[in-house]
């Protein structure tokens, strides 16, 4: 096999026995995919450390669209920052509450900015930024 590496891994009984039964719960077929996709994990994870490459991911945010002047904050907000959200998504959850998840790309350092500030705007009931990657270094 080309391109790959073998490598052995001392693990305890008791730790390997909870490994193997989470990841047949997340339906991975062996250990070695898991042991990957943490790897990646653990890569992206670094990305967003970094705060200097590209990165995207998506801000969540829930709120009661009734509170004053709270749709006019977070619309002035997220016009301030086009350059780094690519796309927006309105839902109404129910006659007061409203979901918005916000695709964002950029520096990392930069995206978590945007979230904080949305997610910290009074009013905002809950929200959560999700990292990922461009991809572009993970094989």
């Amino acid at each position: 096999m080309a391109g790959i590496t073998r490598f052995g891994v001392s693990i305890d009984d008791q730790l390997i026995r909870k490994f193997d039964a989470l990841i047949g719960r997340k339906g991975y077929t062996t250990r070695s995919e898991a042991i990957r996709d943490m790897i990646r994990d653990m890569l992206v994870e670094d990305e967003w450390e970094t705060g200097e490459q590209e990165t995207v991911g998506t801000i969540t945010i829930v709120y009661n669209h009734h509170t004053r002047e709270l749709d006019h904050a977070l619309n002035d907000m997220q016009h301030r920052s086009f350059h780094q959200i690519i796309s927006a998504l309105h839902v109404h959850l129910d006659a007061h509450n409203c979901l918005e998840v916000l695709v964002v790309k950029g520096k990392s350092q930069d995206i978590r900015k945007i979230a904080d500030r949305l997610i910290g705007t009074k009013g905002v009931k809950h929200g959560k930024l999700a990292m990922t990657t461009t991809g572009k270094e993970l094989v």
